[in-house]
């Protein structure tokens, strides 16, 4: 069954291995993280989108941090161009596939990389970014998240949505101009009235690369009911998250486990609320604790099996994994 993943955080990690200077830097044919090629390859990867993930309250400069990123990225496409090719239209994902190579999509995880210029914006798609995430955990100029944290900076695992600050007026702009550009507009990370702002003023389809259904672990990362359907709606798909507190509550001090159960509860749980043609993965790899039974991207063919033990036919479980967000991709990806 071949998978497209919206969302990984492999280059960051990448990066921060040779910034470190670790005596065996990491790569992207092989590595200890949850994504490599070899590990891609016998999860029968069709596409993954690779995450450029800033931290705006620890990048010096984001921007300058974003491109150092994309750089990685690139230079990675390059060494390993057997195997692997970066993709910037549909027609690029058929290409690749054809040619015996995984695709690779690029992408920013926090639109503060932006630092409000729809110049920076129109740069990143040149350079082949074809989504972004509007907002990661902290305010930035195109909008607010849902996360909240403590005095000592620690997250609240299970606080009140915002549901009063969304989308600013740039925010507004920048979806129209992403639209305009065929870049993907992404709503996880974005608070409750932020993702109400984009179903408002959104003429496409657009993405929840990472997030799960908040009526089966309250997370606030997570979709309501409510949103869960608008987002149906509006033809977008969102990627269920592997991460073990975005699958399964608990209390602060106790070590969350995952299951692929659980997984496949998220799945149920939409399927019955907006349909399976909604539903797609963002695993999050490398930017998530370990899954205790998807230990990596070559686990992927479990979570199958596990769809098909629960019921899911050929047509539904295509959807999830590849189809539903190629669907999308081939609607706006010029």
């Amino acid at each position: 069954m071949f998978v497209a993943d919206m969302h990984c955080d492999t280059i960051s990690r990448i990066l921060y291995s040779q910034e470190a200077e670790e005596k065996k830097k990491q790569n992207l044919r092989k590595n200890t993280f949850h994504i490599d090629l070899e590990k891609m390859k016998q999860g029968d990867y069709l596409i993954q989108n690779f995450a450029m993930y800033i931290n705006l309250q620890k990048a010096k400069n984001p921007f300058e941090e974003c491109m150092k990123m994309i750089d990685v990225f690139y230079c990675e496409m390059e060494t390993n161009s057997d195997q692997i090719a970066p993709a910037k239209s549909y027609q690029d994902i058929i290409k690749n596939h054809a040619d015996g190579k995984i695709s690779g999509l690029l992408t920013i995880e926090e639109g503060g990389v932006c630092q409000g210029n729809l110049a920076f914006l129109r740069d990143f798609y040149r350079i082949g970014v074809r989504m972004m995430t509007l907002t990661w955990n902290f305010d930035n100029e195109i909008g607010s998240p849902n996360i909240y944290w403590t005095e000592t900076g620690e997250e609240i695992l299970y606080g009140q949505p915002n549901l009063k600050r969304g989308l600013t007026p740039f925010g507004i702009e920048l979806i129209r101009e992403m639209e305009q550009l065929g870049m993907i507009v992404d709503v996880s990370h974005l608070s409750d009235a932020g993702f109400y702002d984009v179903a408002m003023y959104a003429k496409k389809p657009f993405v929840a690369s990472h997030s799960n259904a908040r009526a089966v672990c309250r997370h606030t990362r997570n979709l309501t009911d409510d949103m869960i359907r608008k987002l149906a709606e509006c033809g977008g798909v969102m990627g269920i998250n592997f991460e073990p507190k975005f699958l399964n509550v608990s209390m602060p001090d106790e070590k969350i486990h995952a299951t692929i159960q659980q997984v496949v509860e998220q799945i149920k749980y939409i399927a019955f609320i907006a349909g399976t043609g909604c539903i797609g993965l963002g695993s999050d790899f490398d930017g998530i604790a370990d899954h205790d039974e998807l230990l990596n991207a070559s686990f992927l063919p479990k979570l199958e099996d596990a769809l098909w033990k629960a019921g899911f036919g050929q047509e539904e479980i295509e959807g999830i994994f590849y189809k539903n967000i190629m669907r999308i991709y081939k609607e706006i990806l010029k």
